[in-house]
């Protein structure tokens, strides 16, 4: 395992304490591998920090990056959706993110990652 990108679905579910997420998180950790939070999917979950400590916690740990929407990443999220014919900058900002360290997504929505790119690798919970 490479690694593994959070998109707002994989990071509700950790929220959720969802068994299956926590199961994969403490695999990734065995294995030393980076996870990665696009801080657009970070936005669309994070609404009471004090309260949401399982998302808190992963953020700190370092082997978390917390992958902001730069320029550079703004400008592959809008061509990515052009080609895509889509809207969704959060999901297309998780795909740009898994793709540039080779990693797998951690989804609730396969379809509209799909949409983005068929060749996505996708761990569905």
């Amino acid at each position: 395992m490479i690694g593994i990108t959070f998109d707002a679905g994989g990071l509700i579910a950790l929220d959720r304490n969802d068994r299956r997420v926590i199961a994969l998180l403490a695999r990734a950790a065995e294995l030393a591998a980076r996870v990665t939070i696009p801080a657009t999917a970070l936005a669309q979950v994070m609404r009471r920090p004090s309260r949401q400590v399982r998302l808190a916690r992963l953020v700190r740990q370092p082997t978390t990056a917390l992958v902001a929407l730069d320029g550079e990443h703004a400008t592959q999220v809008g061509l990515l959706l052009a080609a895509s014919k889509t809207n969704d900058i959060v999901d297309a900002h998780v795909v740009i993110c898994a793709r540039q360290r080779g990693q797998s997504i951690v989804t609730s929505d396969a379809e509209d990652l799909r949409r983005l790119d068929p060749a996505a690798r996708l761990i569905v919970i």
